[in-house]
C-alpha cells in the first residue's frame, strides 16, 4: 500500500460519521446496508449521509452496488486489512513487543478475520 492512498483512507475515517458509519459496515460484513438504513440507524440527514458514503467510497473503503430502489453500501474488508497492515508493518523494529502488546494484536488480528468472513 502506498502512503497517498494510506492518507486518504486514514483521512475518511477522521470523521466521528463516517468512522461509525465504517464500523457499521465492518460489523455487517460483505453483504452491506442499504442506504436508509444507514441513515436510520445513525441518525444522519440523508444529504449528510450521501457525502459521507462518498468520501469513504472515493477511499477506497466501501462499495456500492445497487439492487432494485435501494444503493447498498458494503466495508472492502480488503482495504481495511492493508491499511492495518500498513500501520502496523515496522511494529517494534520488527522485534517482539513483550507480553504486554500481545493480546491487542491477537484481539485486533481476530476481529479482522471475524470480519473479513
Amino acid at each position: 500500500m502506498q502512503t497517498s492512498q494510506t492518507v486518504k483512507m486514514l483521512s475518511a475515517l477522521a470523521q466521528e460519521s463516517r468512522l461509525s458509519i465504517f464500523r457499521m459496515l465492518v460489523q455487517q460484513g460483505p453483504e452491506g446496508l442499504p442506504v436508509g438504513t444507514i441513515g436510520e440507524r445513525l441518525g444522519i440527514p440523508n444529504a449528510t449521509l450521501s457525502f459521507h458514503l462518498k468520501e469513504l467510497l472515493h477511499a477506497g473503503l466501501v462499495t456500492s452496488r445497487q439492487s432494485g430502489r435501494f444503493i447498498y453500501y458494503a466495508p472492502v474488508i480488503e482495504a481495511m486489512n492493508d491499511l492495518v497492515g500498513f500501520l502496523t508493518e515496522n511494529c517494534c523494529n520488527g522485534q517482539s513487543c513483550g507480553p504486554s502488546s500481545a493480546k491487542p494484536k491477537s484481539a485486533t488480528a481476530a476481529r479482522i478475520r471475524r470480519s473479513a468472513s
